[in-house]
């Protein structure tokens, strides 16, 4: 069965009302720290496939994204990047539908009006969009979380999440469009956005997910471990000077300084000592060295 671009599996799956959780790569997912939390969710729910795009070389440039080729009992079998959409029907809480999302490149408007008529056609009831950022915090206190939303019990489901309103401006994806388009549409939006520290370069942030995923634990009624705390804070604890993420000298704790006084209990206070200019430049320096990094992923 065909649903706009998705082809979809049949007998095709009863869902009452379900809530959708995006991921989107690579623009919002630094650490993998959305794909890890789906990830586990799917496992813990045993989620099978809904659909995936048919034709996906209509939106993706397959030299950025590319194929992969694989032996398997000795032939060679090829995975083509695509967006997949799996479900999952727990007896506790709502239908789940969970969408790993490629971000395109060519066809932007189609593929955002692609997703809406998925939203449209299983009458999705939340659609939440889920990742991580790189931001000026240090690895030594809680990561923050925050995010926007539409629709009912937003301050409550952020309340829960211990998220803070986002006031982020700048560029943004194409794809945004869809929760601009389904909140139009009476559909509810979400999105949380864990911010991780911008001097660590992990392909898997553990810690990053585990924050993610205690929000969705507490607001999915899932079960505490898998979100994996433990193994997300030994990664923390493990980092050392020596391997070369962690700043030296007195910059790590004028990031902790800033961000006590941005998080802390307290009110915002005003550093009460100037910035090193030498912290200084080692801070724009890298903020400017891992944008770059980000846009050639």
């Amino acid at each position: 069965m065909r649903i706009g671009e998705f082809d979809i599996v049949e007998p095709v799956p009863e869902l009452h009302e379900p809530h959708l959780l995006a991921v989107l790569r690579p623009w919002i997912d630094v650490g993998n720290v959305g794909s890890l939390s789906l990830g586990r969710i799917e496992r813990h729910l045993r989620s099978q496939e809904l659909g995936r795009l048919y034709r996906p070389g209509r939106y993706y440039d397959f030299t950025r994204y590319r194929p992969r080729s694989y032996l398997v009992n000795g032939r060679r079998e090829v995975t083509v990047p695509n967006t997949i959409i799996r479900y999952a029907n727990p007896e506790d809480g709502p239908h789940l539908l969970t969408a790993h999302l490629l971000e395109p490149h060519l066809y932007g408007e189609d593929y955002s009006d692609a997703l809406l008529e998925i939203i449209n056609h299983f009458g999705v009831k939340q659609y939440a969009l889920i990742g991580g950022m790189y931001d000026m915090v240090p690895h030594t206190r809680p990561l923050v979380v925050s995010g926007l939303g539409t629709g009912d019990n937003v301050e409550r489901d952020y309340r829960i999440a211990n998220a803070r309103a986002s006031s982020y401006e700048g560029p943004t994806t194409i794809t945004y469009t869809v929760s601009q388009t389904a909140a139009q549409n009476g559909v509810e939006t979400r999105a949380f956005v864990v911010h991780l520290p911008q001097y660590l370069t992990l392909d898997d942030d553990h810690q990053g997910a585990a924050r993610m995923m205690d929000l969705l634990c507490r607001l999915y009624n899932l079960p505490d471990y898998i979100a994996q705390t433990e193994r997300g804070q030994k990664q923390y604890d493990e980092l050392t000077p020596n391997d070369g993420q962690i700043p030296t000298g007195d910059t790590l704790a004028r990031i902790e300084e800033m961000y006590d006084s941005e998080y802390g209990d307290d009110e915002p206070t005003e550093p009460t000592t100037p910035l090193p200019s030498s912290i200084e430049e080692f801070l724009q320096g890298l903020g400017a060295d891992l944008g770059e990094d980000e846009e050639s992923r």
